[in-house]
């Protein structure tokens, strides 16, 4: 067992799952994950990660979105930590780097897809570039609520799996 693995399973309970907050903000998801430690190792830590965010229901779902900023926003979301927001502006740093135009498409698409869903837009930003991520906005306002909350979570689950990996990394 990894010495950073071994940091995550001898902290205390509510300690743990502050830290795994970090990386999904549904509090179902962290006391799950705390409740199973240990892991045998750090992929069978990821692994339970990502498949936690496929058994979460719809309520938890919308808890961990409420942890994430536009797509295109510095903003730190309302219950965004600030590890959570460095980690958020490392991610999204594709869409900092947009040129003025596409910031205000992302901008006004974000609206029209919170508008639509009800949410807001998740997606894996890291390694996309804005016109990517604004074109995959585009197109996934074609689906259907059912076909969009899959999508959602197949993105949270990969989102979750590289902050599992960044939060171990920072130890």
């Amino acid at each position: 067992m990894s010495s950073r693995l071994e940091w995550l399973g001898s902290l205390p309970l509510e300690e743990a799952e502050t830290h795994l907050l970090t990386c999904n903000a549904s509090r179902t998801w962290a006391r799950k994950m705390v409740a199973n430690r240990p892991y045998a190792d750090e992929s069978s830590l990821i692994a339970a990660a990502v498949t936690g965010v496929t058994e979460l229901s719809w309520t938890d779902v919308e808890e961990a979105l409420s942890a994430h900023p536009r797509i295109g926003e510095r903003t730190a979301a309302a219950h965004q930590s600030e590890r959570e927001a460095k980690w958020s502006a490392d991610e999204q740093s594709g869409a900092s780097d947009a040129d003025d135009q596409v910031k205000a498409d992302l901008a006004a698409w974000n609206v029209t897809y919170e508008e639509h869903f009800g949410h807001v837009f998740l997606i894996r930003a890291a390694g996309r570039s804005a016109t990517e991520m604004l074109s995959e906005l585009q197109r996934r306002l074609g689906n259907s609520v059912a076909e969009e909350q899959l999508t959602v979570r197949r993105e949270l689950a990969d989102i979750t799996g590289l902050r599992i990996r960044k939060l171990l990394e920072d130890k």
